[in-house]
């Protein structure tokens, strides 16, 4: 069976960052990654960024309109790297 890219984000998240105590099933799809949702802050963007870049061979550009909102939750980013590959 295989892994559903929004499963291989919340690992990515998580292997990424160094998050303990928390597994893949504790992030929802639409939950936000920043704030009150995962707690995530600008260092951790730019290092989920940096690995998203490495795992899945898009580019991200920082000047990219609403580069926040692909950033908001595992199911917009998902959509994000989705569209950055059929480009």
């Amino acid at each position: 069976m295989t892994q559903s890219l929004e499963q291989e984000l919340k690992s990515l998240v998580i292997d990424a960052l160094g998050l303990e105590d928390i597994t893949p099933d504790d992030i929802e799809n639409t939950a936000p990654l920043f704030g009150d949702g995962l707690g995530l802050d600008s260092v951790d963007a730019l290092e989920l960024g940096l690995a998203l870049q490495k795992r899945y061979k898009i580019t991200i550009d920082p000047e990219t309109r609403n580069m926040r909102d692909h950033f908001s939750s595992i199911a917009n980013l998902a959509a994000f790297i989705r569209n950055q590959q059929a480009a």
